[in-house]
Formats: structure tokens, sequence, C-alpha cells
């Protein structure tokens, strides 16, 4: 089975059940990529996984986001079994983007999380459109596939995407890259941005 609009909620509610089940703690999920586009109604598509990028804490100045190394023993357990259940494969839950804490995260990536919870126990933060612009043109640019799709169906006007060139550079630092990024702005009709960076 593959995780779509129509399943979402019932994938992450059933989650949140096996946490109590395997005597899991409250945790907050930091959620990006495909599921996170589907969960805000951004793009409509399935994939085949949830990629976590790290663990939200609620504090008094806002959320702060943290990375996790490995996920706790309940929450592989409990992935197991939902994952047994609906047909998921393996690491249907993964920590796939987690060294991008690493590499640095957006200015005000923080403030525009989208928060849902799935119950007593599971609450995701789904990253917000302009973070998805800026993941996606970083994955969108030396290939061709569903990332270039993802991110010319969000519609970027040119400043957002003026702001993740600029951004996406700081991810990547060679040479090749560079030039990599503006031969496709270049073929995407951005060529003003391409000149600018």
């Amino acid at each position: 089975m593959r995780i779509g609009p129509e399943n979402l909620n019932k994938i992450f509610s059933a989650l949140d059940r096996q946490l109590g089940v395997y005597g899991g703690a409250p945790i907050n999920l930091v959620v990006c990529g495909g599921t996170a586009l589907a969960a805000l109604g951004l793009v409509s598509r399935t994939t085949k996984d949830v990629d976590v990028l790290a663990q939200a804490e609620e504090t008094e100045e806002g959320i702060k986001v943290l990375k996790i190394d490995e996920f706790p023993r309940w929450l592989k357990e409990a992935a197991e079994t939902v994952g047994r259940d609906f047909g998921l494969p393996e690491d249907w839950l993964n920590l796939g983007p987690a060294s991008q804490l690493e590499s640095g995260l957006p200015n005000g990536f923080e403030k525009r999380l989208v928060k849902k919870r799935y119950g007593k126990y599971l609450t995701v933060y789904f990253i917000g459109r302009t973070d998805q612009i800026f993941f996606k043109l970083y994955a969108a640019v030396d290939r061709n596939d569903y990332h270039v799709q993802d991110l010319f169906t969000l519609k970027p006007a040119e400043k957002e995407m003026e702001a993740a060139a600029k951004w996406v550079l700081t991810q990547d630092v060679s040479e090749g890259f560079y030039l990599a990024l503006k031969d496709f702005l270049e073929r995407y009709g951005y060529g003003d941005i391409a000149k600018g960076i």
C-alpha cells in the first residue's frame, strides 16, 4: 500500500494507538517530503514512506527542532506493527532526511510548521509550503523526477524561487552544484535568478 491523502490519517491514528500498546511516551515528529505535501493538500499524490526530519519540542519561545539519531524502541515496534497491518514497506517510517539538520534549515522554518495531533501520543509537525519549495529545489537540481513535478505543482513565485536558490547554495557549495543550479533555473524560465546568484 502507498500513503496518500485518503489513508494518511488512518495510518497516523493507528501509529498513535500502537505507541500506547508498546508503552511509548508522547512524541512530536517533524515530517517532510510527499507525506507532508499530501497532509497539507499541497500536492495530490501518494508516497511509499514517511520522511522524519527531526523531533519538535514546544518551549515558551516557540518550537525547537531537535535531531533524532535513532527512533526509540517503542516507536520502532509500533511502526513495525502498523506497517504490517497496512502492508507498508519495512522502513515506511524513517530518518532519511535527518542529516539536513546539520547542514541547516531555512530561516523561520519552525514558525511555518503545521501541527496536527493524532491522539494521545503522536503529534506531527508538517513542514510548510515555503520550506517544501526550498527542499524540493535542492532535490530537483540534478534530477528529472517527481521532485521537479512537486516543485512546480507548488507554483513558486519568482521571489520564493530566488530565496530558495540562495538557500540551496548554502547546502552545497561545490562548483558543480552551482553550475547545475544555474542550468536548472535557466531551463525552467528563471533566467534572471540564474544571473543574480
